[in-house]
């Protein structure tokens, strides 16, 4: 009896080791099964996670995060549709549409330089016959009666008996008034007074003078066409002198393609070029011979 008592008293300690490893057993499966089904929740095409103080062939990266994730831009597209569009073909749709925005923009500028040039040539007027005595200035003063003039050019050979003029008023009102001067004697000749069928073309900026110095040096030039090219740029100055005044500078231009040459003259004295510039100008016309 005494050694099926102590047998009995042996047993339960055997039981408790089964039922811990058991329990041991049951806790391994567990987290084993929690390890798969963890993993099978991630994607199966990830790349693999390399730090970014390992990756030393990338020397672009080493200042981003190792958290930070790494963008494809040849995967970007843009959608269309149904779906995502490849980069090449996204890349093509940007440039398409930047091209389309240009042409919208050049056209919105074409139709406003468009709207501006018809609107200028409401307001211009053309203006034939002119004789040759009549200057810019001269013609100005007369249609200013009409309106405010805002540019008035005379154009044509400065040779020839006739010439004609555009002017251009501030308002459609000035132009319609200034068909009323048709028939206006200027000179020698009635002129005429028709509406323009074009506008004046602006002067560029760059060509006008900017200080005060050059506008004084422009109203002491005079500009001088149809100069034989036997004669030489002493013989132009000589020329001057005699009949108007000192001259301080002489620009003598030509080429191989015309007969004959230009010059411009710029005397020295401001004060008296009144009388310079008018015998100047009356020295149109006179042979000059080298």
């Amino acid at each position: 009896m005494a050694a099926v008592a102590g047998g009995s008293r042996a047993a339960p300690p055997a039981d408790s080791a089964a039922v811990a490893a058991a329990a041991k057993e049951a806790e391994y499966q567990t987290g084993v099964q929690k390890l798969v089904d963890l993993l099978s929740k991630l994607n199966p095409a990830a790349k693999e996670f390399i730090p970014s103080s390992a990756a030393v062939s990338s020397p672009s990266r080493k200042a981003l995060s190792a958290d930070a994730p790494v963008f494809d831009y040849n995967s970007i597209g843009c959608w269309n549709g149904g779906g995502k569009e490849s980069g090449a073909d996204a890349y093509q749709q940007r440039r398409r549409r930047n091209v389309y925005l240009s042409q919208g923009r050049r056209r919105m500028n074409e139709r406003s330089r468009h709207a501006d040039r018809e609107d200028s040539i409401r307001r211009t007027v053309y203006v034939s016959d002119i004789d040759h005595t009549v200057t810019e200035e001269r013609l100005a003063d007369i249609f200013s009666n009409c309106g405010q003039v805002v540019d008035c050019r005379i154009c044509g050979d400065p040779h020839s008996v006739l010439r004609f003029a555009f002017i251009e008023f501030a308002d459609e009102e000035g132009a319609r008034t200034a068909l009323n001067l048709g028939g206006t004697m200027l000179g020698f000749y009635p002129v005429r007074v028709l509406p323009s069928k074009t506008a004046i073309l602006p002067v560029n900026p760059k060509f006008l003078p900017r200080t005060e110095d050059e506008k004084e040096m422009v109203i002491r030039t005079v500009y001088c066409t149809n100069i034989d090219k036997k004669v030489t740029q002493l013989d132009v100055k000589n020329f001057f002198e005699e009949l108007c005044g000192e001259v301080s500078r002489l620009r003598l231009l030509g080429d191989n393609v015309h007969s004959t040459r230009i010059a411009f003259v710029e005397f020295v004295h401001g004060e008296p070029f009144e009388d310079t510039s008018e015998a100047a100008f009356k020295s149109g016309g006179v042979e000059l011979t080298a």
